[in-house]
């Protein structure tokens, strides 16, 4: 009975990410097609959709949603509305999870983003990024402090430290393997060969 009950264990381990990873894509795409369709249909002819079309549109749309955002009058717009979301009380929470949960997962791609480095944490060894240099200096002045940015394990949330450069060691490691090192605490997904 053990026996079995290992290889069902087994077996849900290896078809468990692979149907899950499809069955969100797959519920991505039909979620996304379903509230663009029709809008999409109020635009044009039915004769002219197929499947597929509302999930273009709502890619070129967001193309389209970046690069108007780099625009001045836009950008104004688009920081206006964020003091609005971020004033009204239940709205804000909401709004700052979100963002900051973004923030997180764009991480890795932020110009900031200097290096992973390795620094004591009462008595161990913590992976963390280097986030605020500049902010660092202007908070502090002369201490030589940086920011650093320390993610917590299977969460979306970490801590930001600002500790002195002389007790940190730069990893050779690239902030996207640290990051998903970090974020699964070290569980590997791939063989090491």
């Amino acid at each position: 009975m053990n026996k079995l009950f290992s290889l069902l264990l087994k077996g849900i381990v290896a078809v468990l990410p692979i149907g899950l990873t499809v069955y969100l894509i797959y519920w991505l795409l039909a979620t996304g097609e379903a509230i663009v369709r029709p809008i999409i249909l109020w635009l044009i002819p039915d004769g002219f959709y197929f499947i597929g079309l509302g999930w273009v549109a709502s890619v070129g749309a967001l193309i389209l949603i970046g690069f108007l955002v780099n625009l001045y009058g836009i950008r104004y717009l688009v920081a206006l509305s964020h003091n609005v979301f971020e004033r009204i009380p239940l709205v804000k929470s909401i709004y700052g999870a979100i963002k900051d949960m973004m923030m997180v997962f764009n991480l890795a791609e932020k110009k900031e983003m200097k290096s992973v480095v390795s620094l004591e944490w009462n008595g161990a060894q913590v992976i963390g990024f280097i986030t605020g240099e500049q902010t660092g200096k202007q908070l502090f002045g002369d201490q030589n402090l940086v920011g650093v940015y320390v993610p917590l394990s299977y969460q979306i949330g970490g801590i930001t430290l600002y500790i002195s450069r002389d007790r940190l060691t730069e990893l050779d490691i690239g902030v996207e393997e640290a990051m998903r090192l970090t974020l699964t605490a070290g569980v590997q997904s791939k063989s090491e060969s």
